[in-house]
């Protein structure tokens, strides 16, 4: 925010900003991927003057909604790779129509959830499974048994689960949100699965909870 122009300070607990004379465009790029720290220098790049330059932007489905959805509001918008253009965005009319996507990571707890407790199938609609593919093969390679159509998945709850090592990655990886519950998950096979965290630091948390559950659980 400050490369784009506003003056930040942060003093006895408040952050107090301001942009008298309005953001202008800079190319930023980000020193890791954060879909956070992306969906705020966009929205911030939409009306600055100028044109901004975003690299190594998160690509998450959620940030391509979100540009879409500027798009209808008059931004003038690219994305290639993981960079994001941003030039000055053009006034449209103030009345849009946009449908916010479905929610990945509370799909995929639904998911794991059901694998674990439902005695009968759960079918979640209005979806595009195209999007979770990785979190779908994931489950499958466990034990899950899912039938995909084109705006709907059937999950079945499954005997048995097998192991597996997984790896969080920003999209289209596993994403680290999920990784807690398919920590549970895990914990119902006989045998030895492997979870490697590449996101963020301190988010096994929840492992010393599930030991005291009865979890046999280890980090390194």
């Amino acid at each position: 925010l400050k490369k784009l122009g506003a003056k930040i300070k942060i003093k006895d607990g408040y952050i107090y900003a301001h942009a008298r004379n309005g953001l202008k465009g800079a190319k930023i790029k980000f020193p890791s991927i954060s879909v956070g720290a992306t969906e705020n220098a966009l929205l911030a790049a939409f009306k600055a003057k100028g044109r901004t330059i975003l690299k190594n932007c998160a690509i998450e489905p959620e940030i391509k909604d979100l540009i879409q959805f500027l798009k209808k509001l008059g931004g003038n918008i690219s994305l290639k790779g993981r960079t994001i253009s941003i030039s000055e965005s053009q006034n449209k009319s103030s009345k849009i129509t946009h449908h916010v996507i479905f929610d990945r990571i509370e799909l995929g707890t639904y998911m794991i959830a059901s694998a674990l407790l439902a005695k009968k199938n759960l079918t979640i609609d209005k979806i595009e499974p195209n999007i979770i593919k990785n979190e779908l093969n994931v489950l499958r390679k466990i034990g899950v048994s899912i039938k995909q159509k084109k705006k709907s998945i059937i999950i079945k709850k499954a005997k048995k689960f097998k192991k597996i090592n997984v790896i969080t990655k920003p999209y289209p990886g596993f994403p680290t949100d999920l990784q807690a519950q398919l920590m549970v998950l895990l914990c119902k096979s006989k045998k030895l699965s492997i979870i490697s965290e590449e996101i963020f630091e301190n988010r096994f948390m929840h492992v010393a909870e599930l030991n005291r559950m009865g979890a046999k659980i280890k980090t390194k």
